[in-house]
């Protein structure tokens, strides 16, 4: 029974809870009709942006997979591009990765060393800053969005200066170690860029590392704002999620069957989940 539950915003007192197949962000807030604080839940943009329509390649993908297969192949995905991104946080940190680091594995619990794979996306993404050199303005930052009752997680937010005009911008960056870059991506880092309100206009960017379809390895693609079909996917989720909330239920601790007698019983210690 997988549920994990981390605080992302020590500072602002913001939670993340994910379960097998939702993900919400809490924190408190102040009820304006009473006053009393209460605990605000709201899902998350990625969560959202998983009921956009994937598209005709997607859906004959998993018909040649079949559901089991395709499953598998979507949580060693994950688990792989959760590693690669901690390893990357890290390194931004101005720590060390070698090629023997270890990170959490999110599918097992356990501490692993980087695979040739993932150790190669983390050296594309090395390569990459090198050669851009960009001024880090934040990374893993929590966004908020009161307006659209949102919330998530943004890779990087950076200023690059264009080689040619020598003119800064700002740009939201999401990191992606996948070959394809969807359109629910396109949505996701959208809804960022609304949720940020930065003072200056940011370009917005999709970074692939370990892309096999170039020589460089890495892939720097600009996304246009599609911020409108974020919010169509939005109303989608909320039709298929009517009233939806993180659910609470009592569950025992334990479970043993003791038999005296030849009478069975069932002893169990409850806790809240």
């Amino acid at each position: 029974m997988k549920k994990e539950i981390r605080t992302v915003d020590e500072e602002r007192g913001i939670i993340q809870v994910t379960t097998t197949d939702e993900r919400w962000y809490v924190k408190e807030t102040e009820n304006k009709k009473t006053g009393l604080p209460e605990y605000k839940f709201v899902p998350s943009a990625t969560w959202i942006c998983s009921y956009y329509p994937k598209g005709i390649q997607f859906y004959q993908w998993l018909a040649s997979k079949g559901w089991d297969e395709s499953q598998a192949i979507k949580e060693s995905a994950g688990a792989r591009g959760s590693k690669i991104h901690k390893a990357i946080e890290v390194l931004l940190q101005g720590e060390t990765i070698e090629m023997n680091s270890r990170f959490v594995n999110p599918k097992t619990g356990e501490l692993e060393e980087l695979t040739v794979d993932e150790y190669e996306a983390i050296c594309s993404f090395y390569d990459w800053y090198i050669e851009t050199n960009p001024e880090i303005i934040s990374s893993e930052i929590v966004v908020w969005n009161d307006e659209h009752n949102y919330a998530g997680t943004v890779d990087l937010v950076l200023n690059i200066q264009d080689k040619k005009t020598n003119e800064v911008e700002t740009w939201i960056v999401d990191i992606k170690s996948g070959q394809s870059i969807w359109k629910e991506y396109e949505l996701q880092i959208s809804c960022y860029k609304h949720a940020l309100k930065l003072e200056n206009e940011p370009r917005l960017a999709v970074l692939q590392v370990g892309y096999r379809k170039n020589k460089r390895g890495w892939k720097f693609t600009e996304i246009e704002d599609k911020f409108d079909l974020f919010l169509t996917a939005k109303r989608i989720w909320a039709e298929e999620n009517s009233g939806a909330k993180p659910q609470q239920k009592d569950y025992p601790l334990r479970l043993s069957i003791v038999k005296e007698n030849e009478n069975e019983e069932l002893i169990g210690d409850t806790e809240e989940s």
